[in-house]
């Protein structure tokens, strides 16, 4: 296993830098997001979006570019999708997690068009807040472009106020998704009415797309459902003890058979990042492999041609860190 750091809390007028999304690109770059966040490092902070690409492998990384600026706003949660037949990558993210907007780029990501609002599309009226990932969307055989999302339905008027927080009471997954290649969108029902939230998803080979969660209420390991349909109604959520989490995001990668899955694995706290393997479509997974013993929270998964990559929070936050692992 072999780090780097991508990004440093407190370095380039930023206040901290959290919240990963990794892809590679059609033509072989690696595009590494993440949150800016510029005064104090809370989830209302006023919160640019950055983007890292590495043009060999993911061994050396171009300077920053700023993709999403805030205009004095949160913009975060970014949600990165591959379109393999057009080539196109697309970029969720929200403004103050109650509307939803999206670019894309046309040159594996060194350049973005003016973002476009689709809340109207992507979210429900009755939801106060929501969240695109945070992490990777996928496309799936038949060609359509999901993003894995969160709700939330707290009771109370919508404010933005970290003093007085009147959001995250009553919070569910569910997924957003495009059949003409991102023109329109559509959002699927909450999965199970608050039993989980921020959500990563892959496709099996069966075309059933496995959606993995962070669970709520204390259920101290992953949640997951399951779609017959390719993201419109899911299952309800059940709780895997074989996956131990402390409530924390998490990501998901298929490699040909192999499914992977990586989040922190010890119940009492954000550490152990672990990485499991399964090879049965989830019915059963490897014992966890330790990435990261120490302080680690949020990842997301991506693969070149010869590296699993994981993308992480490490050390409470303090850097985001890029591992790669041998395949």
């Amino acid at each position: 296993m072999h780090y780097q750091t991508l990004f440093t809390s407190g370095q380039d007028g930023y206040h901290t830098y959290r919240i990963p999304a990794l892809v590679t690109a059609p033509a072989g770059p690696v595009l590494a997001f993440c949150e800016a966040r510029r005064h104090n490092g809370r989830d209302d902070d006023k919160i640019d979006i950055l983007l890292r690409r590495s043009f060999d492998g993911a061994h050396t990384w171009a300077e920053r570019q700023l993709v999403v600026p805030s205009g004095g706003r949160t913009c975060g949660n970014p949600c990165p999708i591959v379109d393999t037949q057009t080539g196109l990558i697309w970029l969720l993210f929200c403004k103050d997690n109650q509307q939803i907007f999206v670019t894309k780029s046309a040159d594996q990501g060194q350049t973005w068009a003016e973002p476009v609002e689709i809340t109207h599309q992507a979210k429900d009226p009755s939801w106060s807040y929501v969240g695109t990932g945070p992490g990777h969307g996928i496309r799936l055989c038949c060609g359509r472009l999901l993003a894995p999302c969160w709700s939330d339905q707290s009771p109370g008027p919508v404010t933005w106020a970290p003093e007085q927080p009147n959001w995250g009471k009553i919070q569910s997954s569910y997924a957003l998704y495009s059949d003409d290649q991102g023109q329109t969108w559509h959002h699927s029902p909450n999965i199970s009415p608050d039993a989980s939230d921020e959500c990563s998803a892959f496709e099996c080979s069966d075309g059933t797309v496995y959606m993995d969660m962070r669970s709520r209420k204390e259920r101290k390991c992953r949640a997951r459902a399951l779609s017959m349909d390719r993201g419109q109604t899911w299952s309800p959520v059940e709780y895997d003890p074989r996956l131990p989490e402390p409530s924390c995001q998490g990501s998901t990668l298929r490699i040909d058979e192999t499914l992977y899955v990586a989040h922190p694995s010890d119940p009492e706290a954000r550490r152990q990042l672990a990485l499991y393997q399964s090879r049965d479509q989830c019915q059963t997974f490897s014992a966890p492999t330790i990435l990261y013993p120490g302080s680690a929270a949020y990842s997301d998964l991506a693969a070149t041609k010869t590296h699993l990559l994981c993308f992480f929070e490490a050390d409470e936050c303090a850097r985001m860190v890029l591992g790669l692992i041998k395949l």
